[in-house]
């Protein structure tokens, strides 16, 4: 009888099912931190984008809005998207919470903990903060 060399088919499967396995439960949770990392820098990016669209419309009427419908309805509008809807946008919500005519503090928070782990506040002047 001879004596058998090397591996069978099902031995090598299941070792690299066991490498996968192994593999996947190492890597995912640094995928998954990365796409919250994304969608924090989207989140801050798009405040930054509010905050210019903000500080162009001050310049140009002498107060910052009363609203946030003011900074799409101008012709030409301030911003292109409406942020400020019910709907998230790369997995946070925009809110407005303090809008005068010499103040401003626009928040984003995320959807839900799967989107994000912290919110940011950009107020006045462009400064952020990260709550």
């Amino acid at each position: 009888m001879k004596t058998r060399r090397g591996f069978t088919l099902v031995e090598i499967l299941v070792t690299v099912g066991i490498i996968a396995l192994v593999s996947a439960l190492v890597l995912l949770p640094n995928v998954l931190r990365s796409r919250l990392n994304a969608n924090d820098a989207i989140a801050q990016s798009t405040l930054k984008a509010i905050s210019n669209a903000l500080e162009i419309y001050m310049i140009v009427h002498g107060a910052y809005p009363a609203d946030t419908d003011s900074l799409l309805a101008d012709a030409p509008p301030y911003l292109q998207t409406d942020f400020f809807d019910s709907q998230p946008h790369s997995g946070f919500n925009y809110t407005a919470g303090t809008l005068t005519g010499y103040t401003y503090a626009i928040t984003a928070a995320p959807f839900s903990s799967s989107h994000g782990t912290r919110s940011f506040t950009m107020s006045t002047g462009g400064v952020l903060t990260a709550n």
